[in-house]
C-alpha cells in the first residue's frame, strides 16, 4: 500500500488541474473495469457493471496548492492559495509546478511580527533573475503543489496530499481486490473537493446510484494539546457520523458497522466539527442519495507534512470492500 500512496502524492493535481493524477490512475486501474469514462468536469468514473443496486464510491483526487497571481520584475511570483491553506505552514516550503520547476515559499524580509503574515506579504522564489526570465517556466494561473516524497516511519506514512490520495489508494485497492458482485459499482474520482465539494455533486446526478460511500481523511485527537476529538491514528478507519456538510444517512452507517463487526475491522466513530467532505454534495444531488463515509485519520490536514497509518489505510480498504461486495 505505501509504494501506490507514495505514487499518488507524488502527482500534481491541485483543484481545476487533475490531469497528472487522473491518468496515473487511469493507468493503475485500467485492467480492473469494465468502462472508464471522464465527465465535463473531469472527474474519473471506473464502473464494474452488474444487474444489482448502483453503489458510487468517492474519492477525490484533487489537492491544496498555490496559483501565480502576479510575476515581478525581479522574478519573484505573488500567488493567491487554491483550497483551505494555512500561511505559517507555508513558510519555507518547497513548491512544485507541472512542468517540474520548483520554488520556495518565503516572506519579506520588512515583516517584523509574525503576526502580521499574510499571503499578500509572501511569494514563490523560482530561481529567475528577472520577469522575462520567469515566464519562460511559471506563467500567470498556473498552479503548484507542495513538494517532497512520501516517506515510511514504521506504521506511519508522511506525505503532501495524503488528502486524499491516500482515499484514492484505498479505492484503487478495492478496485484491484473486490470480489465478483451483484452490485454495479461506479468508482469515482472526484475533481474539486477542495474548493466546495464540486466534482462529486455532478457526478452523482449523471450517476444516480442507490447509495454512495465516499473515502476521505478526517482530523484527529491524539497530538500534543490538540483539540479534543474522538478519532486517533492506528485505531482502526472512522465510519462517519457528520462534519459540517453533511449528517450520513443510518442506514449506510449501519451497513459500515456491521461490515467491520462481521469482519474484526478495528472502526472508530467520527463526528467532525469542522469541514465538509464529498457525501456533503452527492447526498442532496438527484432527489437525494443515501450517503456516507469512510475517514482515514490524519495529522495536519492540509499541510506539506500530513501523516496516517498505514494499518488505518489497508483497513479502510478492507472495510470498503467488504460493504460493497454484498
Amino acid at each position: 500500500m505505501f509504494d501506490l500512496i507514495k505514487k499518488l502524492t507524488g502527482a500534481v493535481g491541485v483543484s481545476g488541474n487533475e490531469e497528472e493524477i487522473r491518468e496515473l490512475i487511469i493507468q493503475e486501474i485500467k485492467d480492473y473495469v469494465d468502462e472508464i469514462r471522464v465527465d465535463a468536469l473531469g472527474n474519473l468514473i471506473a464502473v464494474k457493471k452488474s444487474k444489482g443496486k448502483k453503489i458510487m464510491v468517492a474519492a477525490h483526487m484533487d489537492e491544496i496548492g498555490l496559483m501565480v497571481t502576479h510575476i515581478d520584475e525581479k522574478g519573484f511570483l505573488r500567488f493567491s492559495t487554491v483550497g483551505g491553506i494555512s500561511r505559517f505552514d507555508s513558510i519555507g516550503q518547497r513548491v512544485r509546478f507541472k512542468n517540474g520547476t520548483v520554488g520556495a515559499v518565503y516572506y519579506e524580509d520588512k515583516l517584523e511580527d509574525m503576526k502580521d503574515l499574510r499571503f499578500s506579504k509572501m511569494y514563490i522564489d523560482i530561481g529567475a533573475s528577472n520577469r522575462e526570465e520567469a515566464e519562460k517556466s511559471v506563467k500567470i494561473g498556473d498552479t503548484a503543489c507542495f513538494a517532497g516524497e512520501a516517506v515510511k516511519q514504521g506504521d506511519m506514512v508522511i506525505s503532501k496530499a495524503l488528502d486524499d490520495r491516500s482515499g484514492c489508494a484505498v479505492v484503487v485497492k478495492a478496485i484491484k481486490d473486490l470480489p465478483q458482485t451483484d452490485n454495479e459499482i461506479y468508482f469515482v474520482f472526484t475533481v474539486q473537493e477542495e474548493l466546495g465539494l464540486r466534482g462529486a455533486g455532478t457526478a452523482a446526478y449523471s450517476i444516480k446510484p442507490d447509495m454512495a460511500i465516499a473515502v476521505d481523511v478526517t482530523m484527529t485527537g491524539d497530538t500534543p494539546e490538540s483539540h479534543a476529538m474522538e478519532v486517533k491514528c492506528g485505531r482502526g478507519p472512522a465510519i462517519k457520523i457528520k462534519d459540517r456538510s453533511v449528517i450520513c444517512h443510518p442506514q449506510v452507517r449501519k451497513l459500515l458497522e456491521e461490515a467491520a463487526e462481521k469482519n474484526g475491522i478495528p472502526y472508530q466513530l467520527e463526528i467532525l466539527e469542522a469541514g465538509g467532505s464529498d457525501p456533503g454534495s452527492i447526498h442532496i444531488t438527484a432527489g437525494g442519495i443515501p450517503s456516507g463515509a469512510i475517514s482515514i485519520p490524519c495529522r495536519y490536514v492540509h499541510s506539506p507534512v500530513e501523516t496516517a497509518s498505514l494499518k488505518d489505510i489497508e483497513n479502510a480498504a478492507r472495510l470498503l470492500i467488504e460493504a460493497i461486495k454484498a
